[in-house]
């Protein structure tokens, strides 16, 4: 029994979410914004009315690979959402410079994800190797600082997920103060929106689920020691 939730956690939940954000993403790929504005147009004039003129608005390859870039200071956009007038393109390209406002109003949240980077980055490149060394070993203290190092990697994650959706839920306001989408178009947005956060929800429950059962493996080692 506990083996299938755990598959279910780390494998059905994933693909599932990604399955709804595509489904969604193209639903709202196809629904023309009232603004006429391309997801750039949108970007540059949010971050102007805001006072963000340094910050620019980039167009990269690839799908969904939209992202925002505090150390260049650049909104980057997939072309698709980078030229796109669709309500997904606008909202997408909201969303990431949802990310701009908040570096400029220093948001909590958002500066310790940020001091967290690189913990995080050595946590993900060891805590397999030194799990995999407690596994081979039967060595509960090389179980434990895999895990310990599992652990930063998944406290990031958890720490994005206040991130990513206040960055939604700035650029929903944003949106809908400046004009750019009008009524039912905000319905609309929210569902691209929030079919983007559940991604990052999903990721961190596979990532706990994962650390909790690498926990309940060195737990198991301490029990057997005894």
């Amino acid at each position: 029994m506990g083996f299938i939730v755990y598959f279910i956690l780390i494998m059905i939940i994933p693909i599932f979410v990604q399955m709804y954000l595509r489904s969604t993403y193209s639903k709202f790929l196809k629904v023309g914004s009232s603004s006429g504005f391309t997801g750039a147009q949108a970007a540059r004039r949010i971050l102007d009315q805001n006072g963000l003129y340094d910050v620019s608005v980039e167009e990269v390859r690839g799908h969904l690979s939209d992202h925002y870039d505090p150390r260049s200071r650049s909104v980057r956009l997939s072309s698709t959402n980078y030229h796109g007038t669709s309500i997904a393109s606008i909202s997408v390209a909201i969303h990431e410079v949802g990310h701009c406002l908040q570096q400029k109003d220093g948001y909590v949240p958002l500066r310790v994800r940020h001091a967290l980077v690189p913990v995080a980055n050595i946590g993900s490149n060891f805590s397999f190797i030194l799990i995999l060394i407690g596994i081979l070993l039967s060595s509960a203290n090389f179980l434990l600082l895999g895990i310990i190092a599992m652990g930063a990697a998944v406290l990031f994650q958890v720490v994005t997920l206040p991130v990513e959706f206040n960055a939604s839920s700035r650029a929903l306001d944003v949106m809908v103060g400046s004009g750019l989408i009008r009524n039912e178009e905000e319905y609309r947005a929210k569902k691209v929106l929030n079919a983007a956060a559940l991604t990052y929800v999903a990721a961190t429950v596979v990532a706990v689920a994962e650390l909790l059962r690498f926990v309940l493996m060195f737990t198991g080692m301490q029990n057997n020691e005894d």
